[in-house]
């Protein structure tokens, strides 16, 4: 077995022998087994990085067989300077979200189980080759995700589970409409990713398959008008779940969006690009505006999700080289910072029993509050922002320094959103840590270090790529280059 299948087969086997085998007073063992995997899991990662040729811009590690022949569906891997960031970054997250997820937890070996068959199935899709098995992986991690929503969500969880999964199906659908009419059109009985790119089809038929494609994508990433059911799953989520979610779940969709929307229908995606850009700047200042209007802190980064996720389909709408790595670099930057937000959010909401901006006040109290995750926080808000030294200045300047060639209006008004991003989160710091703490939370408990370290870890990472973005830009730049050859 490659370190591909490993990296698929291995957190499967890990739920199976989770979920049956091991038992609710074997608590402590559990958690200890689920860290040892992710750490395996990141190690598998890391030898993948060591091994990988930046110069080569063929697919890596590949490896193909026919697994049902009648539908012409293969089981293909491989891994390009597109895909290796964002899985460097699932299990990074995952590893995060095992040890951070409390221990006192109900029934933890399906909850750890839920984590290993989701990490699964993001993995896999983005080291697919073919399309049906791509949208196998993709429809996978919606069920554990609804099962960890519906079992340790909050109060509204059944309302926000049920939204969840019905714009998730619907994504899954609009994207297996455009590949069975891509492969219908090209009249070829394979799926095969690389087979499919060498098919030119005309601009009508592209547009055809296309628009599914995009309303499909846009509602996992999501794109106004299909963003409604991300606030509600982000409020009513753990802490760990809206990590996932936020920091890795939501690029299927930009990552979909590149390999597939530009790799597969060149010439319809050039004509749509001008809509795109546009819905680009709904979705970040209606992102953005909301954001300033919310006041549960959660709320406030789940908006700023939205408005930050909208950077990279303006990138991706303009598909020049620079942009196209600017999408990569922002997937990731936004990945880092969000799950570092809402980290720190969740300590807050664990230490404080609340989320909302007016009752809180005053957390930066050296003796009694928060200040060292205030302090994080406000780091974390800086990168958001785009402060330079740190990831998120790179990502954004990048984005809107390709992007404005092709579309400058777009991007100024994209500018706007990300000036706003200052706004609404220079509100909510003031509001939850200055000022006279609360009365009634004189008695918070002490947070060790433990708690805070996958924090630090994500704002090392937040720091070093900020002032050494080339470690991260030189694995995309080659296969960047070979996207944009039809």
């Amino acid at each position: 077995m490659s370190v591909l299948s490993c990296l698929i087969w291995l957190p499967l086997l890990s739920a199976i022998l989770i979920i049956f085998f091991f038992k609710q007073q074997d608590s402590n063992y559990c958690r200890l087994f689920a860290i040892f995997i992710s750490i395996i899991l990141l190690i598998l990662t890391l030898v993948i990085i060591f091994k990988f040729n930046i110069n080569d811009p063929e697919i890596q590690f590949y490896e193909s067989f026919l697994w049902i022949k009648k539908i012409g569906l293969n089981y293909s891997l491989g891994v390009d300077g597109l895909s290796l960031p964002l899985l460097c970054l699932n299990n990074l997250l995952t590893l995060i979200t095992i040890y951070s997820s409390g221990k006192n937890i109900q029934k933890q070996n399906f909850y750890y189980g839920l984590i290993f068959i989701l990490n699964s199935g993001i993995s896999g899709a983005f080291l697919s080759q073919d399309l049906l098995l791509f949208l196998i992986f993709y429809e996978l991690e919606t069920i554990p995700l609804y099962f960890l929503l519906v079992i340790w969500g909050g109060i509204k969880r059944d309302y926000a589970s049920i939204k969840f999964l019905i714009y998730t199906s619907i994504s899954g659908i609009l994207v297996l409409i455009s590949f069975l009419g891509l492969v219908w059109l090209a009249e070829i009985p394979t799926f095969n990713y690389w087979s499919l790119r060498s098919h030119s089809l005309s601009l009508t038929h592209q547009l055809f398959l296309l628009i599914p494609l995009l309303i499909g994508l846009s509602i996992k990433i999501p794109i106004v008008p299909f963003h409604s059911w991300l606030p509600d799953t982000h409020v009513e989520a753990s802490t760990p779940v809206s990590i996932l979610l936020a920091g890795i779940l939501l690029k299927l969709g930009t990552y979909g969006l590149l390999r597939f929307g530009i790799g597969l229908f060149p010439d319809g995606w050039v004509f749509l690009s001008p809509v795109l850009a546009t819905l680009a700047v709904v979705s970040a200042l209606y992102g953005a505006s909301c954001a300033i209007a919310q006041k549960d802190m959660k709320k406030v980064v789940a908006y700023s999700s939205i408005a930050h996720m909208a950077y990279i389909l303006l990138a991706s709408s303009a598909s020049t080289p620079l942009s196209l790595n600017a999408a990569v670099f922002q997937m990731i930057s936004h990945g880092l910072i969000s799950a570092l937000l809402f980290l720190l959010v969740g300590i807050v909401y664990e230490k404080t029993g609340s989320r909302d901006v007016d009752f809180l006040s005053g957390l930066f109290n050296s003796q009694h509050g928060l200040p060292i995750t205030g302090s994080l926080i406000i780091l974390g808000v800086m990168a958001s922002s785009g402060i330079p030294g740190m990831i998120g200045f790179i990502a954004e300047f990048l984005v809107f320094r390709g992007s404005f060639p092709v579309f400058p209006i777009q991007t100024l008004l994209c500018l706007i959103g990300s000036g706003l991003t200052a706004v609404y989160f220079l509100l909510m710091v003031n509001r939850v840590f200055f000022g006279r703490l609360t009365p009634r939370l004189v008695n918070i408990p002490r947070i060790y270090w433990s708690e805070r370290s996958p924090a630090l870890l994500l704002t090392v990472l937040i720091i070093t790529l900020g002032i050494q973005p080339n470690w991260l830009l030189r694995w995309s730049e080659t296969s960047i280059n070979i996207l944009l050859i039809k």
